[in-house]
């Protein structure tokens, strides 16, 4: 009997169904499938391996970037040229368009590689059981029914139903987001259980840690949990950052006026003027091209260019350039808990034992710090024989008195396979998270032990310790146990005094395990009992007259600089949302430590919500939309529910950024606005689908990031602000001598060239502007926000009236002076334009304030640099023959440079002046 993975995944449960039923429903057995069955299964299943990611077409990304309405225009004057054979005009306007296209290419070239790198955490070789041999396979040839197993180091090859397990332990950090390896145990599971509590399943691409097992195969390739998370990121759809949206609604908007404008010239010229047809045609390309700031493109993105490298500096890898810009707007960050603002770093942080209670300094596996007495005698909290005499709060450790503290870390440092190490420079482990703790923590009181083990009891899920029976230095031996602290509470009659064992004082153990619960942390006990004489152990000979030694608490602690920059977030109005994998208790205490959620709310902190998977399954989308935007922490969630929360966000108008480091952190990465990976922890899968990685993993990174797009935004809104009036200008120049049947003032290939020369380099100036002083303390900028504001604009429509008229004024001066010939005053004209651009730049570089002040020529080399390059240029322009021949330009005398200079003085005083009037009477 064949059966197909979604078949068996629509009638079963593997994790809810006892492993008998689960090989009844694939029509296996213990002993897997014989050969030919397996190759019957493979050939109707299919390989389990993802699909490859779809390869971009490299023509037609290049196309794309043709693909905007304002290029359609230039593209449609480039057309009326070729008909009308004016070859030079036709090169020339065709190569600005491609040159556009070409910037673009580059810089956003790359392929979205995120299903690719999913693919690379997959397994290639596998053990599986066939014709009742175990043998190695190939992955590939993995289909559902076939038993395959698993030991320490392997990597899960396909999505597993247990069948047996010893002491199993897999790493699922990248697929549900928990900071320690998730136990594995045969035992069904509920119906209901999310990802991360399918304690009876093995899913592909995570690794085994610890233990070995063995189970069959139930879903393959894209069936797998892997699988869905590659569907989910290749159906995401992507947004658009606000200023992608903006700048395509004002190429509409712009469109719309010049053909408009364009068709009214032409009625007019025709009509009233009776022009010919060839001089209409020809004006109307003048104009179009006059008002189509073909210019912009490339001033964006160059400016965004610029703002990748200062970005790259502060460790900010940009992988999609409108990222830049979208950081700066971002109104909401979701971020990933272990590993983004915590440092997946298992750390002893508390030790309780009978006699008093420590803090222990350092974070992470570096083993740095100190153990320190926590409180007084008189504290209520501590238990039974709590306080030392002589201590004081937060004294420096006396470890020769506190014996107590010793015989716990000694104990948990024997019954410990764990070992920390130093490569290139980083502190890391060999074996479990938490038992590593234990060992820094022996590093760090200055303990080790010397010992020999004579036996070992593994961990077993059920019976959830680990026990040693040693022999120390001095020939004594003790049995040492590890585990968790309600079991071993279970087998203990005494606990570790000052003055020796003492009774068992159990209730007050357990309001301890509850407090440092209520922490967030996690909790082990250790315990011992002296073995003179025994020279092996067995799980049963553990015994159940324990001595208790006490608690370690242990935490993967946040970063530091996670909570400074937290704090800036808030006071830059960003709100901060934590969404983990983890559990609803260590979720919201490591939420508190961060500044998350506000302890001092009116609300109390029993009112803190917290949302769990759980309860966002039982919600409908308007549900949870209602409730996504009061909640700050969401626990044991899963790829779905990030997407869903990202959404509900959206829909509220928010500005969305998602930070992650795990693959299933991939398809909220995509979705959101903005989406952040972890550089140096992130998985391949996670760094492919976002916009930006964090070469430090450092979520103070996002803020100094977030102020880095605020300024870039800012600078843009200055750049287009002074590109929009040179075509304003340009086209009511060629407007007003239509309307007034004059010839025209500039060319079209001269008003391309004046475009040009002005974006590439006055305006590229302006992305060199240093941040603004209040920048970080401003709102968030709406998304509907547009990037011409209203003040803005009137600005624009008065400059270009005032260098239009100026340009218009010296083209007629010298048209009508003795001897003038046209060429000569059209070279005038754009002399005029180029230089009343570079006055009004110095005007723009403080659209909010007056540039009448000496800051005006200083903080921005960039401007010197650009002005210097622009009378270049124009030299070349009025002087260079082979210029002369392409653009119909003519050598000028001293007494126009001198003309243009002084009209460029007055084009900036006037300016200054609308600038003081539209403060006072128009909002920014």
């Amino acid at each position: 009997m064949t059966v197909a993975p979604p078949e068996v995944g629509a009638a079963l449960l593997a994790h809810a169904e006892p492993p008998e039923e689960v090989l009844a429903a694939l029509a296996s057995t213990s002993d897997g499938l014989a050969d030919d069955e397996a190759r019957r299964r493979l050939a109707q299943v299919g390989p389990n391996r993802l699909p490859e990611a779809p390869r971009p077409n490299v023509v037609l990304r290049f196309l794309g970037h043709f693909d905007d309405v304002l290029i359609y225009i230039l593209l449609a004057a480039a057309v009326l040229k070729a008909i009308l054979g004016d070859w030079v005009d036709f090169t020339v306007i065709l190569v600005v368009a491609v040159a556009n296209a070409v910037v673009g290419f580059v810089q956003e070239g790359r392929a979205d590689k995120a299903l690719a790198g999913i693919a690379t955490m997959l397994s290639l070789e596998a053990d599986a059981r066939r014709d009742g041999e175990w043998r190695s396979v190939p992955a590939d040839d993995l289909v559902p029914g076939d038993v395959v197993r698993v030991r320490s180091g392997d990597r899960v090859p396909a999505d597993v139903r247990l069948l047996d397990s010893t002491t199993l332990q897999v790493e699922e950090a990248a697929l549900t987001g928990e900071s320690v390896p998730a136990v594995k145990e045969v035992a069904a599971v509920g119906a209901d259980a999310g990802v991360g509590d399918r304690s009876s399943m093995l899913f592909s691409g995570t690794i085994v840690t610890a233990g070995r097992g063995t189970g069959v195969v139930v879903a393959t390739g894209p069936a797998t949990q892997i699988g869905r998370i590659q569907e989910l990121v290749a159906g995401v759809d992507h947004l658009d950052t606000p200023l992608t949206r903006q700048l395509a609604r004002l190429g509409k908007q712009l469109s719309l006026l010049i053909l408009l404008m364009a068709g009214a010239m032409l009625v007019i010229g025709r009509v009233i003027h009776s022009f010919a047809l060839d001089e209409l045609v020809s004006a109307a390309i003048g104009f179009a091209v006059a008002a189509v700031p073909e210019g912009l493109p490339a001033l964006v993105t160059v400016t965004l260019a610029l703002g990748v490298q200062q970005m790259a500096r502060r460790n900010a890898i940009t992988r999609k350039l409108t990222a830049v810009e979208g950081l700066g707007s971002v109104t909401t960050i979701c971020s990933d808990k272990t590993g983004t603002l915590t440092r997946n770093e298992m750390t002893a942080r508390t030790v309780v034992t009978a006699h008093g209670r420590y803090d222990v300094d350092g974070l992470g596996y570096e083993p740095v710090g100190a153990v320190r007495v926590q409180g007084s005698a008189q504290r209520q909290d501590a238990v039974p024989g709590d306080g030392a005499p002589g201590d004081s709060t937060d004294a420096p450790l006396d470890l020769a008195r506190h014996g107590d503290l010793a015989d716990l870390v000694v104990a948990g440092q024997l019954c410990n396979d764990a070992r920390v190490v130093r490569t290139d420079g980083r502190w890391g482990i060999v074996g479990q998270p938490t038992e590593a703790a234990i060992v820094v923590l022996a590093l760090k009181v200055g303990l080790t032990a010397d010992a020999t083990r004579l036996a070992v009891v593994p961990f077993e899920s059920s019976t959830k310790f680990s026990a040693t029976l040693d022999e120390l230095a001095d020939g004594t031996r003790f049995v040492h146990v590890l585990g968790a602290p309600d079991r071993l509470l279970e087998r203990c009659t005494t606990q570790r005094t000052q003055a020796g064992p003492a009774p068992l004082d159990a209730a007050r153990w357990h309001a301890a395990i509850d407090e440092l619960g209520a922490q967030g942390l996690r909790v082990l006990a250790a315990a011992r009992r002296p073995a003179p004489g025994e020279d092996a152990l067995a799980a049963d000979d553990v015994g159940s007259r324990l001595e208790f030694l006490g608690l370690v608490g242990i935490v993967d602690p946040p970063r530091p600089e996670a909570v400074a920059a937290i704090a800036d977030c808030h006071r830059a109005g960003i709100k901060v949302k934590m969404i983990t994998g983890d559990h609803p208790g260590t979720a919201l205490a490591i939420a508190r430590e961060l500044g998350i959620v506000d302890v001092g709310e009116a609300r109390g902190d029993d009112e803190v919500e917290v949302l769990t998977g759980a309860e966002l399954e039982a919600m409908t989308n308007e549900q949870l939309r209602r409730r996504v935007r009061g909640v700050d922490v969401f626990a044991r969630t899963s790829p779905e529910h990030k997407i869903r929360i990202v959404r509900a966000l959206q829909s509220h108008r928010e500005v969305v950024a998602m930070t992650g480091d795990g693959v299933n952190d991939a398809p909220a990465l995509t979705r959101a606005d903005i989406g952040i990976a972890m550089g140096i922890k992130g998985t391949e899968a996670t760094k492919e689908a976002a916009d930006i990685v964090l070469a430090d993993d450092n979520f103070a990174t996002i803020e100094r990031a977030v102020e880095e797009g605020r300024r870039i935004y800012d600078n843009i809104r200055k750049s287009v602000a002074f590109l929009l009036p040179t075509n304003g200008a340009q086209s009511l120049v060629i407007l007003v001598a239509v309307l007034l049947g004059l010839s025209l003032p500039l060319s079209p290939v001269q008003i391309l060239w004046i475009n040009l020369v002005t974006a590439v380099t006055l305006s590229l100036a302006l992305a060199g502007e240093p941040a603004e002083p209040d920048i970080m303390t401003r709102r968030p900028r709406s998304p509907d926000e547009h990037v011409v504001s209203a003040r803005s604009l009137a600005l624009v429509l008065f400059a270009s009236v005032v260098i239009g008229g100026a340009t218009l004024a010296v083209y007629l001066l010298e048209r009508h002076r003795l001897g003038a010939a046209d060429a000569h005053a059209q070279t005038v004209a754009v002399a005029m334009l180029a230089f009343a651009q570079l006055a009004y730049l110095f005007s723009c570089r403080f659209l909010g304030s007056t540039s009448l002040t000496w800051r005006v020529l200083v903080g921005n080399r960039l401007v010197w640099i650009a002005a210097g390059a622009l009378v270049v240029l124009q030299l070349v322009f009025t002087y260079a023959p082979f210029m002369n021949d392409w653009f119909d330009s003519a050598p000028i005398e001293p007494r126009d440079w001198g003309i243009t200079i002084v009209g460029a003085v007055v084009v900036f005083l006037l300016v200054e002046g609308a600038k003081a009037v539209t403060r006072r009477v128009m909002r920014p």
